[in-house]
């Protein structure tokens, strides 16, 4: 395989940065991961983090060096995520459940396979040009498509931010699953939280994606969401991915997995960390993080067989 690949994730106008971002590629095939995490003091984080880590351990297990069926290893993943973070809300009796978004994709041998629960979204872009993008699982998509508001007043619909299906609920999540997708060289897939395209057009995304390399289009992007959010603005996080040696975006992150062993796995994934003198965040101490930490390696190594 040859690809292009660059994440970012900051923290915006919020206490904490609830987001979680990673990719994790085999021999023959990429995955990539976002989370946004929900729920207050610390668990947000916790919940996106168990997300992204038990994805990527799950692909590392499976992917040997290709998944069977990807849709199916996409579809499993979440439930098996969904459970770890009840399991983990259950044992420390919280109040609040933590809760997550989750949009992954997978990239093997020509073809994309994509699932998504919530509003974190994907966005496949060629030449420039949307070619498919995932709908949210949210209120104002449901308005929209119900056809009482128009997609210009979702932005700033007061519902805007309540979605309706997650990973870490009440109920178990249902995952909408892509179809299996052809793409050329050349071709941007981008997951993203919605502190990214919340204030950003379609087209203002795809145009820069077109014009700069992954590493100065994503900061681009973030550049201009975080402006837009202003002090209130919410986390935001995005990785982007040009599939194949050709096009303009080649600069960044440029991977050729020719050279390596057919058993070998390349990992991009932060460690849970928490930003703790942010103005009015409540405090955090080491020992819990090391306990968070503790507690998602046991959740891993139950559920990633």
């Amino acid at each position: 395989m040859k690809f292009s690949i660059y994440q970012s994730s900051r923290q915006g106008g919020r206490r904490y940065n609830q987001d979680r971002v990673a990719y994790s590629y085999s021999k023959e095939s990429l995955l990539m991961v976002v989370a946004d995490g929900m729920g207050g003091h610390f668990h947000g984080e916790i919940a996106a983090q168990m997300t992204v880590q038990l994805v990527a351990e799950m692909f590392q297990k499976q992917a040997h060096p290709t998944l069977r069926d990807p849709l199916f290893f996409l579809d499993q993943a979440m439930h098996a995520v969904h459970e770890a973070i009840s399991e983990y809300s259950a044992e420390n009796e919280l109040l609040e459940s933590p809760r997550t978004t989750c949009v992954a994709a997978v990239i093997q041998r020509d073809m994309a396979y994509w699932a998504h629960v919530g509003d974190s979204r994907l966005y496949f872009f060629r030449k420039g040009r949307l070619v498919q993008r995932t709908q949210d699982h949210s209120r104002v998509q449901q308005l929209f498509e119900q056809g009482h508001i128009t997609e210009a007043q979702m932005i700033t619909h007061p519902e805007r931010n309540k979605i309706y299906n997650c990973l870490g609920g009440m109920v178990s999540p249902e995952v909408e699953l892509s179809r299996r997708t052809p793409i050329e060289p050349g071709d941007i897939l981008m997951l993203c939280s919605d502190g990214l395209w919340g204030s950003l057009s379609v087209n203002e995304i795809g145009a820069i994606l077109n014009t700069y390399p992954l590493d100065q289009a994503i900061p681009e992007l973030m550049d201009h969401a975080e402006f837009r959010g202003g002090q209130d603005g919410d986390n935001l996080s995005a990785i982007a991915m040009t599939w194949g040696g050709q096009g303009s975006n080649q600069s960044a992150g440029r991977v050729s997995t020719e050279m390596m062993s057919l058993d070998s796995f390349t990992t991009q994934l932060d460690v849970l960390s928490v930003l703790r003198d942010a103005p009015g965040a409540a405090p955090v101490s080491d020992e819990d993080i090391e306990k968070a930490i503790a507690e998602i390696q046991a959740a891993i190594k139950k559920y990633s067989k």
